[in-house]
């Protein structure tokens, strides 16, 4: 209750009485009292209370207090809770006739800056009036002895403030992770305000009658204190800045039916994007700076569907009358606010939000949040209205010539930001089959036929030669400002298309700025080298494939319970698509492969030189599939891993062959070992090979089947050539290198489990201890024999 007015009288007798409420009875009985707290009870009596019901429902600025958690409210888990906070917040629900019943009070409730965006913040107490006319009239001195400046909002504002930035001060619980954000009542809400107050049809509807029975019917059903069309007045000394060139209260009182519109729309874009300003991100820059706001995934989600709302809003624009007079008399204040809600109110601040999210964002998965919004703006028209016919080719559609607007006049959003995204994905594991997603879905928008060529025209008009008059350059080439409300003067149509589209560069990065082709040098290059790594990951991606098909086909009976040389000696280093399985290391291959297909459509690469590329890495590949060493240096002190050679490894595109180079009977005990089994059979073994040592040379000597079994199993003669022939391999041996009996194997758990398999079958069919290890020892010479036959195909190995 402290965030109302200074006039606000003390807690009052209802107030205590629901936040005993709060306590003590369940939520859907709460809501049901609150609903007739609020039809009764006259504005005056409830202008005590909605300060701290806002708070209880959305939480406290400091995130202390959670509210109704609405990030977390889930249909599927909390099915009666969720429909009725649905009910209760609806726009025509109880919650919404409160605020409209105090709206036509003119109550006003503070709202302190400290809590707003960052770069609304600093500029508010530099004593700066924000470029957003949200902002204006509204900046309030504090009271004697008050900390820090409020806002003044009526009602409508105070609400939708708390609504939007509950976004950000209420963390989603890790025990709601694995639901899916989109699912929650918060996204619901979003998507039902912005449908009901941003129509793509018809027009907003109206608020909803007071209730007649009420003590204190509104006096005044009129627009608020601070209208839509009211942003031409004077401000306060506080304030520096003055917005002039507004037209008066009364040149449009029509206007006044969406004021509700376009506050809610600048409500959701200051809270949710206007985070970074173009002065803070360039500071940013630098690595001794931290970072101010790092936005959530659920955060990037909900800016998404503001992001498809806004295009379906203004892609429902009527068609223009062919006389431009008939135009500025017929039309409606919604449709022209459905002309410029993008270029005026969104894209500056989406543009910024977005660079900031593709320069910080952890280069994990996580990025295809990010991602999908990106594409959702660049792809307007998915959201139109007549959409074209499903072809039967599942061909992609081209892209109407009828977009070319708004695509040079959104020029760096597909440039720069593209260029921004071969920078994230030159620096991840395209082997990992989300990164190699998020490539293939890039590559395939900016694939769809028209949209390359479009741009490069795009392009070109930036690059054309100045035809502009200079003083009317120096006047539009300056940072844009979105002040104001939108019945402004606009160039006309007949504006030249290069000054639309430097005006668009220059007002978002600045005079200075220096541009880069999305089709020049440069970018290609790196284009390139997201090819280059494509084909060296389809290359790992095989191996790994063709690695986890021998380990299937190596795997038998016996080798279930025996050592296997990657356990071992550990030189497998393994990836995520050995968990995922075959169908993912084949769904990625189609993700890179077409990936590099759209790539090549889109900047017309030489087939040549990528079949050259495809060579290269394929040549990179030994006889087995794996990738050679990493890219290296010789120096004095040995082989020094390059950039490149770091990079190699990093991201699993090669690796050097570690193996276990020492006697395998003093390998470090594994875990799936019993380590005191391990040092007993290991004194076991030692004390066997030394007492029958001379018996086993003379039977390993014979070169009857007797010496070749023997030679088999008792001797390792892999790595005795790696001793004798390689003097810098320095291992610490047990013992001679000489015929010897190794027993480790039985310290395995699965060998224990399986001889103990054996013994309970035996014992159901009541063999005895003695019987049942005769039927294993005969199993395993029988075993041996076999082997020992093909003792010249088989590399020797431990048992």
């Amino acid at each position: 209750s402290g965030m109302a007015g200074p006039h606000l009288q003390q807690p009052s007798f209802l107030l205590a009485t629901l936040k005993a409420d709060c306590i003590n009875k369940p939520f859907v009985q709460r809501c049901h009292d609150l609903r007739t707290v609020i039809e009764e009870l006259p504005a005056k009596e409830l202008h005590g209370i909605f300060p701290w019901l806002v708070e209880s429902i959305f939480g406290s600025l400091d995130g202390i207090i959670i509210g109704w958690n609405l990030l977390c409210l889930q249909g599927r888990t909390n099915p009666t809770e969720y429909s009725v906070a649905l009910d209760f917040l609806d726009p025509s629900g109880p919650m919404m006739r409160l605020v409209y019943k105090l709206q036509a009070e003119e109550y006003r409730y503070d709202f302190p800056v400290s809590y707003l965006p960052g770069p609304v913040k600093a500029s508010i107490q530099e004593q700066v009036l924000p470029e957003c006319s949200l902002y204006h009239n509204k900046v309030q001195f504090p009271s004697s002895g008050g900390l820090g400046l409020n806002l003044a909002l009526n009602p409508f504002e105070y609400y939708m403030f708390y609504f939007a930035i509950s976004l950000i001060t209420q963390k989603n619980t890790s025990a709601t992770h694995h639901v899916s954000p989109s699912n929650s009542a918060y996204f619901i809400l979003v998507d039902t305000y912005l449908k009901c107050f941003l129509p793509t049809e018809g027009s907003v509807l109206p608020p909803p009658p007071l209730n007649p029975g009420g003590a204190i019917p509104s006096p005044t059903p009129r627009s608020p204190a601070v209208p839509f069309t009211s942003y031409g007045m004077h401000h306060t000394s506080l304030l520096k800045r003055h917005i002039a060139h507004q037209p008066s209260l009364n040149a449009d009182p029509a206007s006044q039916e969406i004021w509700r519109s376009e506050t809610l729309l600048q409500i959701f874009v200051e809270m949710w994007l206007h985070h970074y300003s173009l002065e803070m991100y360039q500071k940013m820059q630098s690595p001794h700076v931290k970072e101010s706001f790092k936005p959530t995934e659920e955060h990037v989600l909900v800016v998404r569907l503001l992001v498809k709302h806004l295009h379906a809003f203004s892609n429902s624009l009527k068609p223009e009358p062919l006389s431009p007079s008939a135009h500025s008399h017929t039309a409606s204040p919604l449709e022209e606010f459905k002309r410029v809600v993008i270029p005026r109110f969104v894209r500056q601040k989406l543009y910024i939000f977005l660079q900031h999210c593709f320069g910080h964002w952890p280069l994990d998965a996580s990025f295809r949040a990010v991602l999908e919004m990106w594409l959702s703006y660049l792809q307007p028209w998915r959201y139109a209205p007549e959409k074209p016919p499903q072809s039967t080719e599942h061909l992609p559609h081209s892209v109407s010539e009828k977009w070319a607007t708004f695509i040079q006049e959104n020029l760096l959003m597909y440039t720069k930001l593209f260029a921004g995204f071969l920078n994230r994905a030159l620096r991840t594991d395209l082997v990992s089959p989300k990164n190699a997603f998020m490539v293939f879905r890039v590559a395939k928008v900016f694939a769809q036929p028209n949209l390359a060529e479009m741009i490069l025209k795009g392009e070109q008009l930036f690059l054309q030669p100045e035809l502009v008059i200079p003083h009317r350059q120096h006047r539009l080439f300056m940072t844009p400002t979105f002040s104001g409300a939108f019945f402004s003067s606009w160039p006309p149509t007949t504006a030249d298309a290069s000054f639309k589209v430097k005006s668009h560069v220059y007002g978002l990065e600045g005079q200075d700025f220096q541009y880069k082709q999305m089709f020049g040098t440069e970018v290609r290059n790196l284009v390139l080298k997201l090819a280059q790594l494509i084909c060296q990951a389809q290359q790992t991606a095989k191996s790994i494939s063709d690695h986890s098909a021998e380990t299937m086909a190596s795997q038998s009976f016996f080798s279930w319970f025996r050592f296997t040389p990657s356990e071992m000696n550990g030189s497998y280093t393994g990836n995520d698509l050995d968990e995922i399985g075959q169908d993912s290391i084949k769904k990625t291959d189609e993700y890179l492969e077409k990936a590099l297909e759209y790539l090549c459509q889109i900047f017309k690469l030489n087939g040549a030189q990528l079949t050259q590329m495809m060579k290269n890495c394929e040549t990179a590949q030994d006889k087995n599939g794996k990738n050679q060493l990493p890219d290296c240096i010789e120096s004095e002190d040995g082989l020094i891993l390059t950039p490149l050679g770091r990079y190699q490894i990093i991201n699993g595109l090669r690796r050097f062959e570690v193996q276990y180079q020492g006697d395998t009977e003093l390998q470090p005990i594994r875990s799936y070992e019993n380590a005191t089994l391990v040092r007993l059979l290991f004194r076991l073994s030692s004390v066997l090979n030394a007492k029958f040592a001379d018996q086993m040379d003379v039977l390993c000597s014979r070169e009857d089947f007797v010496g070749r079994l023997c030679r088999y199993h008792l001797t390792k003669p892999h790595l005795i050539k790696k001793v004798r022939c390689s003097p810098m391999v320095k291992v610490r041996t047990s013992q001679n290198w000489g015929p010897r009996i190794s027993l480790r194997f039985l310290a395995s758990y699965r060998t224990l489990i399986f001889l103990l398999m054996i013994y309970f079958i035996a014992s159901w069919f009541n063999i005895g201890p003695v019987g049942c290890t005769f039927i294993i020892l005969i199993g395993y010479f029988l075993y041996a024999t076999i082997m020992t036959f093909f003792s010249e195909r088989w590399k020797p190995h431990e048992h």
